[in-house]
């Protein structure tokens, strides 16, 4: 049975810090899931990630649609949380047929908009009908050129703001929200006045929750780490290393052995080959 969003409220009130993680096909789900991870976001971060754009702006809904469905196909547990991409939800009407998608053609338990007090109505809306909303604030990555790669909320009045958008989505009915790139201790201060659980990526440990991208915890970048992120593997080295090894084996003939083939009685191929040069 997954988990369900009334257990992450209870993560909260427990005082229980609440790990999540992006996952964008059946095989990472899978090890997600198994490893006890609550939380997995199908994220736009795709985009950059697996399909090689410079930003989540490109990203479709289609595409999402396809990941989604391969996340919860290989996730029993986890709750499986899936990303609007970018123009998806402008409206009310739009929004509402962009998460009905999410949740009945790629059949995740929840959706993620990005957006504040503008996004209320939106996601206030879609809570009405029955779908679980995430809200995200702080960096929003679809906004990326118009605000920027850059730390939000340093001054007084764009963190009072910060601070009235995560009250907006919370009056709105969302069941968390992520806080990307503000300060630590604005980031405290919010997750203090919320009810709801704030997920944290580069905005310190003071949230509820963490979320990583799956590339940049496992180091499938061996050139680049954002600093908001920790490596808690390097596997671009090893997995350089073990196709390098395949690759010399194949030329040099050792792979494949005997081990790896399956084998044939020669009275059997005799025969065989025989059969064939009489037709």
């Amino acid at each position: 049975m997954r988990v369900t969003i009334l257990e992450i409220q209870k993560m909260k009130e427990r005082g229980e810090r609440i790990p999540m993680i992006t996952a964008y096909d059946y095989t990472s789900a899978q090890i997600a899931d198994r490893a006890g991870v609550p939380l997995i976001l199908v994220g736009d971060s795709l985009g950059m990630v697996v399909l090689g754009h410079s930003s989540t702006v490109p990203v479709t809904l289609d595409e999402m649609l396809h990941h989604i469905r391969a996340v919860v196909r290989g996730s029993q547990r986890s709750l499986v949380i899936g990303d609007l991409p970018f123009l998806t939800y402008t409206s009310v009407e739009q929004a509402v047929a962009s998460a009905g998608r999410v949740m009945q053609e790629a059949g995740s338990q929840a959706v993620k908009l990005e957006g504040g007090a503008a996004a209320a109505p939106v996601i206030a809306r879609l809570v009405e009908l029955g779908i679980p909303v995430m809200g995200h604030i702080g960096f929003t990555p679809q906004s990326v050129n118009q605000i920027g790669t850059r730390v939000q909320g340093r001054q007084a009045a764009a963190a009072a703001q910060l601070v009235a958008d995560a009250l907006a989505v919370e009056a709105a009915g969302a069941f968390a929200v992520v806080l990307e790139l503000i300060p630590a201790e604005l980031a405290a201060a919010i997750t203090a006045r919320l009810r709801i659980p704030t997920i944290g990526i580069g905005a310190g440990a003071g949230c509820a929750g963490q979320v990583q991208v799956w590339h940049d915890m496992l180091g499938l970048y061996s050139d680049f780490l954002p600093r908001h992120a920790k490596r808690y593997a390097s596997l671009a080295e090893q997995i350089g290393q073990a196709v390098s090894a395949y690759a010399a084996e194949v030329r040099d003939g050792a792979f494949p052995g005997p081990e790896h083939s399956a084998a044939m009685p020669a009275e059997a191929l005799r025969a065989a080959l025989d059969q064939a040069d009489d037709r």
